[in-house]
């Protein structure tokens, strides 16, 4: 057959086929609507029988469309196809068989018997790994590559020619859930359909299995799963993640079989815990904050998460010394209403159980683990958007116990265990300060991957903070990855945008609740002044993180009327999406402050991130990550990579993986990295560039105010401020009294410790922009300006020479310009080319005001409403009915 599709723009033709598909499960289901959508007709589907009662995924779907649904127990006795078997697919008349994913033995007669023969999908990349449980045994053999082939049946186990494969990498910590839903499901339901239509066209190969390689493993039993104690720790982890969930790898504790489930390299420091004695191990486990530590015969340790106990009972292994201390919750009105929606959604699920009491078991009431995505689906959407993870039913399946888990989680109180953070404190400004300073990826605190570090300098004495974490190409690599998974198969992309918000929402009050300490670490950090740092570096954190939470569940398309195509009618809308991965990097003047502008709208459009914070000044963000986590966020959607510009940044500028870059500093990185964002991978960029901004004073402004605001347009934050005013204009008739009043007033501030309440300006920076200062009074003094007392009278004839002076330069960030003739003010505003313009004020920024600069001040814009769309797609969709 050949069908002939109609798009726009576009005519193709098609070889089509009829199929047979023989298989089950979602993965079945996907793979069946999929070939449907690409116009081949499945005449018919042989499946499983009913599971107490209830049918397999690929049934519901193939019975909802009318396709004929054979389910037989058995295709033969005795070695042969039974009659019922073969007068059945005999009478659907395919071409091909498909078997996406089968658990039956198929006769051989079967597989032979259409015109093409049968294709199958196997979930490893042949010869390697023949037989069942592949995935798991690409995990537990420590192969570096997974991914699967699909292959030409044939009367061998697995050993049929190749049609095609596709690999990907295996990271560190993935499982067999992970590279499942990352790669082997999505994937390989696009390979199924390619590999049909390559036949249907005459075009698909037949490559022979090569017997070098070849490897056979069996199904894994649980008695074969203990635990040796005589491995690495690398081989520790991959046999316990090998075989998670099943079987499960086990050892012996206290004389009883306990259950490892979430193993995870430890690559950071071993944190303190209590011991634990495990049968054969050579050194005692630890039962941490976060999980249970063992170690390996090579010193290194791995984190285990979860524990099974003989009886079913699965716990945190964290609380292996407080199981049993758990108190019942008494249930108030409204969660009574929760508790009886998920009862009505267990009953669903567990049709064959009359009545669903408080002892009822999912899993021996005949659940499996595809009902499971099922429940935790349901109520999520039934709940109010409640959130729960499948290991929550795992670790709670009794029904009692899985509704105080529910109500546990409803009130906050089934948090993950608090975050392990190596911190470096000080006892300074009357506080306990708590410094984090590792990398922050995927969640947890780590060292950099080749243990590299440097000092973060205070400025204000030149002493050294601390070390700080070094972040390399592996790093950056790590987070992206992290990031890109967190958005892709996380729970961040699943989320509805009212609960991002109310994650956002949570975190802008952790950062108000610790605003003395993170104002405290600014100080130390920047050399910004204590009370400053309270107000505008924290202050306006806050209010940013505010502002765009209150923004999540308000971004909208529109609908679009078109020329109908008519006899039938059209509807074309647009739908406002998220870009993905995004990076960010950030200068040093406002640490805190540039991190909030430009991530709090990012992840309001429902982005993950990886920001690098300015190598001088990485500690606010460290801190920042740490309250991610006490906020609820989950892992790998925010990252903070310390290090420098010319590794880490230009690594993040070059990944393929990052959709978005946004970017603030000089314009010259600023040139270099949208080079390299266009040749990676022409990703979206967004630049907050160099200043040089005028202020324009005339002799009409109230002059009082003038000089006081336009010290405030210089000095402000020590004049470390992205629309500093670089450059005043003053008329000439006031300009000598104007100069008088701000050399005294200068001669009033008082410059020292940023922590003494009574300073007005702190130290610069760091010791080489302190240096470029200098150097710019020098040059300043060469070129015939007159240090401190003032300058010549500078001619300015009128409005349009001055306006023509302060539009002479490649910047245009912000500007200024004092006068009480409103008709004057408005005019020189339009005038001036500068994305911001202040009259009669400075530094008057709002989050809800767009900011950003024109010409090589950079483009795009962070705070307001515009601060969005920098960091969503828009999606245009026309449907025909």
């Amino acid at each position: 057959q050949a069908l002939r599709h109609f798009s726009t723009g576009r005519v193709y033709f098609k070889n089509k086929l009829k199929l047979a598909l023989i298989g089950q499960s979602l993965f079945g289901q996907e793979v069946y609507s999929h070939l449907r959508k690409e116009g081949h007709r499945v005449v018919g589907v042989f499946t499983v029988p009913d599971k107490d009662g209830k049918a397999d995924p690929l049934a519901l779907v193939a019975e909802k469309d009318g396709t004929p649904v054979f389910k037989f127990p058995k295709w033969r006795v005795k070695g042969k196809t039974t009659k019922e078997v073969a007068e059945a697919y005999r009478s659907v008349g395919a071409e091909l068989n498909v078997l996406p994913f089968c658990t039956q033995f198929i006769p051989m007669d079967i597989i032979d018997s259409p015109k093409h023969g049968s294709i199958i999908y196997h979930p490893s990349i042949l010869p390697r790994h023949r037989g069942a449980s592949a995935i798991n045994w690409t995990l537990i053999t420590g192969d570096k590559k997974a991914g699967f082939s699909v292959f030409w049946a044939d009367d061998g186990l697995d050993t049929g020619p190749i049609l095609l494969q596709r690999s990907c990498d295996v990271e560190p910590n993935d499982t067999v859930d992970t590279l499942y839903n990352r790669f082997l499901f999505p994937e390989g339901i696009k390979a199924m359909v390619e590999a049909v239509q390559l036949i249907a066209d005459g075009k698909a190969p037949r490559i022979p299995q090569p017997e070098e390689g070849a490897t056979y493993e069996g199904i894994q039993k649980k008695e074969n799963a203990e635990i040796s104690w005589n491995w690495s720790a690398e081989v520790l982890h991959n046999w316990i993640r090998g075989h998670d969930k099943v079987p499960g790898a086990w050892t012996e504790i206290n004389g009883q079989m306990v259950t490892f489930y979430g193993s995870t390299l430890l690559t950071s420091s071993v944190p303190p815990g209590e011991p634990l004695e495990i049968k054969g191990a050579k050194k005692p486990g630890l039962i941490t904050k976060n999980g249970l530590v063992i170690f390996g015969n090579d010193g290194k340790a791995l984190m285990v998460r979860n524990l099974q106990f003989e009886d079913g009972k699965m716990i945190p292994a964290s609380q292996y010394f407080s199981a049993g201390e758990t108190s019942v919750v008494e249930l108030t009105a409204e969660e009574v209403k929760v508790a009886e929606t998920i009862k009505v959604i267990w009953a669903g699920i567990l049709s064959n159980v009359p009545v669903i009491e408080d002892s009822t078991d999912f899993f021996k009431s005949g659940a499996s683990s595809m009902d499971v995505a099922r429940l935790v689906e349901e109520i999520r959407q039934k709940c109010g958007g409640l959130q729960l993870q499948n290991e929550d039913v795992y670790m709670a399946t009794k029904f009692e116990d899985f509704i105080q888990k529910v109500v546990r989680k409803l009130r906050g109180e089934d948090q993950e265990a608090e975050l392990v953070v190596d911190y470096v404190s000080k006892e300074v400004n009357e506080m306990t300060v708590k410094m984090p300073y590792q990398c922050f990826i995927n969640g947890q605190f780590t060292d950099a991957d080749d243990g590299k570090t440097y000092d973060t300098i205070n400025p204000t004495d030149g002493s050294i903070i601390c070390k700080v974490s070094y972040a390399s190409l592996a790093d950056v690599d790590k987070a992206v990855a992290a990031a890109k998974d967190a958005f892709e198969n996380g729970e961040w992309g699943r989320m509805n945008a009212r609960e991002r918000g109310r994650l956002m929402y949570r975190l802008a009050d952790l950062l108000e609740e610790n605003q003395e300490e993170l104002a405290t670490i600014e100080a130390l950090d920047s050399g910004a002044v204590y009370t400053l740092a309270l107000k505008t570096h924290i202050g306006m954190s806050v209010q940013t993180f505010r502002y765009f939470a209150g923004w999540c569940d308000k971004i909208q398309g529109s609908t679009i009327p078109i020329n109908q195509a008519r006899p039938n009618r059209n509807l074309t809308f647009t739908k406002k999406e998220p870009l993905g991965v995004c990076a960010i990097i950030i200068p040093w003047n406002y640490p805190l402050m540039m991190l909030a502008w430009k991530s709090a709208a990012c992840l309001a459009a429902g982005n993950t991130l990886v920001l690098k914070p300015a190598q001088v000044t990485p500690l606010t963000a460290l801190k920042f990550a740490e309250l991610s986590v006490k906020a609820g966020f989950p892992k790998g959607v925010i990252n903070i990579i310390p290090g420098s510009g010319g590794i880490a940044g230009q690594r993040l500028s070059e990944h393929p993986d990052i959709r978005k870059l946004g970017f603030t500093g000089s314009t010259p990185i600023g040139k270099q990295i949208m080079k390299s964002c266009a040749v990676s991978n022409l990703k979206k960029v967004s630049l907050e560039l160099g200043g040089k901004s005028p202020l324009i004073i005339f002799n009409d402004c109230e002059l009082d105010k003038a000089v006081r605001m336009g010290m405030g347009a210089v000095f402000f934050n020590k004049g470390e401020n992205c629309i500093a005013a670089g450059r005043l204009f003053v008329e000439e008739s006031i300009h000598d009294e104007f100069v008088t009043r701000v050399v005294e007033e200068i001669k009033k501030m008082k410059i020292g410790d940023p922590l003494d309440r009574s300073t007005d300006h702190g130290p610069q920076n760091h010791k080489a922009h302190l240096e470029k200062l200098l150097q710019y009074c020098e040059t300043g003094v060469k070129e015939g300006a007159t240090l401190v007392y003032g300058g010549r009278p500078v001619q300015r004839p009128d409005i349009d020479g001055v306006l023509q002076r302060a539009n002479n330069t490649e910047y245009g960030l912000a500007s200024g310009v004092f006068t009480r003739d409103i008709n004057k003010a408005m005019y020189v505003s339009e005038k001036l080319e500068a994305g911001t313009v202040f009259i009669n004020t400075y530094n008057k920024t709002d989050v809800a005001a767009p900011f950003g600069g024109v010409k090589q001040s950079g483009f795009g814009k962070d705070l307001g409403e515009e601060a969005l769309n920098e960091y969503l797609k828009t999606k245009t969709v026309t449907l025909e009915y």
